[in-house]
């Protein structure tokens, strides 16, 4: 039985016969058509095992937390299981996407002042990691580590703390993300090999 259709359409959205359409055009179409439809159940596929891996982590915490009469509300944070040979380990991370208010600017003007008054005194690396701070990335925006990790400079100066904690102040949360990474290894004593899945992107 001829199971081919009458009509195929092409990149324009025109019906075309099928009698019309070269046999090698044909098969390249089934086969596009066939390597995608097994894509397609894949992608399906990887994402029910995220939800399922979430599920049964977030079970496995809340069978402990009972066993020591805490609750544990909301979503999980970041913990780490391991198989009882130590060769196999789950991860759970969970990572924040940070945004900055308007106490950024107050932040950077207290630092540009803090810049003027050490002119003199102040060590170049330190200035370099500051204007570096700054500096944002061809799609205009700032890098959040480099900013943050102005924190952990240690300056006394009273203007410069004034800054850190406009800069704290400044941190919004936009949105969180959580990640499930698995790794394995030969040997407890090995280094650990991530299972590579693109469990992120689906």
């Amino acid at each position: 039985m001829n199971t081919e259709p009458e009509y195929m359409t092409n990149a324009e959205g025109h019906l075309v016969p099928s009698a019309l359409v070269k046999p090698q055009d044909k098969l390249t179409n089934q086969l596009v058509m066939s390597l995608l439809g097994t894509a397609t159940s894949m992608r399906d596929a990887i994402k029910a095992f995220k939800n399922l891996a979430f599920n049964d982590v977030d079970a496995l915490l809340n069978l402990l937390a009972e066993k020591y009469g805490a609750k544990m509300g909301g979503k999980k944070g970041n913990v780490t299981i391991t198989s009882f040979d130590g060769k196999f380990k789950v991860e759970v991370s969970i990572n924040d996407f940070i945004q900055f208010g308007p106490e950024l600017q107050i932040a950077k003007s207290l630092i540009d002042e803090c810049i003027h008054e050490w002119s003199g005194g102040a060590n170049d690396n330190i200035k370099a990691l500051i204007f570096d701070a700054f500096k944002v990335d061809k799609n205009n925006r700032l890098n959040a580590d480099r900013i943050l990790g102005l924190r952990r400079l240690n300056i006394t100066d009273d203007k410069w703390k004034s800054a850190m904690d406009a800069i704290t102040d400044s941190i919004r949360v936009s949105k969180s993300k959580r990640y499930i990474r698995f790794y394995h290894r030969p040997t407890a004593e090995s280094d650990w090999e991530a299972i590579k899945l693109d469990i992120a992107g689906v």
